[in-house]
Order: C-alpha cells, then sequence, then structure tokens
C-alpha cells in the first residue's frame, strides 16, 4: 500500500474517531463539566477567550467539523502535500483531546466526559502523525 493510501486511510480514521468522541461527550454531558470549568478560568482570568455553548451550537459545530474534515479526505488519499501540515496539527490537538480527558480523569478520580473513546482519538492521531511523516519522507527529492 503506497503511502497516499495509508495517509487517507489515517486520515479518515482519526475524523470517525472523532465523530465517535463527539458522540461520547454528548451522551456523557461533556457541557456540564466544561462551562462551569471556563465560568470558573474567567472569573480568575477577565479576558480569557474560552466560549461557553449551548448543547445545539456544540453539537452543531462538531459535526459540522467532522463532516468538513471527512470531506478533505479526497485530498488525503491524493496525498496532497498541503495536507500534511494539516494533519501534523490534527494529529496533535486530538492526541491532547484524548489526554485531556484520560488525565483529567486520573487527576478527579472519576470517568470524566469523552473518556470512553479517548483511547480511539490516541491510537488514530497516532497512526494519523506516522502516516504524515512516511507521506513527508515521499516529497523529498535525494541529491544526486
Amino acid at each position: 500500500m503506497d503511502a497516499a493510501r495509508r495517509f487517507g486511510i489515517a486520515w479518515v480514521a482519526l475524523s470517525v474517531s472523532l465523530a465517535f468522541h463527539v458522540t461520547d461527550e454528548a451522551l456523557t454531558d461533556f457541557l456540564s463539566v466544561y462551562n462551569p470549568t471556563v465560568l470558573a478560568i474567567r472569573s480568575r482570568i477577565p479576558f480569557s477567550p474560552l466560549p461557553t455553548f449551548t448543547f445545539g451550537i456544540w453539537l452543531g459545530g462538531l459535526i459540522f467539523a467532522v463532516v468538513a474534515l471527512l470531506a478533505l479526505s479526497t485530498f488525503a488519499f491524493r496525498g496532497a502535500r498541503w495536507m500534511v501540515p494539516f494533519a501534523y496539527f490534527y494529529g496533535v490537538m486530538m492526541f491532547m483531546n484524548g489526554m485531556g480527558h484520560l488525565g483529567s480523569s486520573v487527576y478527579f478520580l472519576r470517568f470524566m466526559p469523552g473518556v470512553y473513546s479517548s483511547p480511539l482519538l490516541l491510537a488514530a492521531s497516532i497512526y494519523l502523525l506516522i502516516c504524515a511523516r512516511r507521506l513527508r519522507a515521499t516529497f523529498v527529492q535525494p541529491a544526486n
């Protein structure tokens, strides 16, 4: 299997993992933890840019994001060079997201919303980062 195909599969795998993660968060009432946390941060740091959300806006925005990410898979399967930096960003952000849910669950000694799908996010993000690195290596021309 060539690097572009693996990259495309990895992109779709992370996007589908994100869809599962959004579902996990929605079913476990993520906003009941997120919104009070943001309000507490804002009370200490008044100019903090962190937003609070209503359920509909939050879920609609995430559904839109997942659909947009899946739409980009066409370019990932083609091995588009410009997708590699986006893949690094996407992979690192989703890795941090998964670690945040796992870390907060350990810290608070309870399963936090979104923790059930976090291992899937971690695995898929690592796979995307590996595939992005391999695809990037195919762009480098050896010196003659």
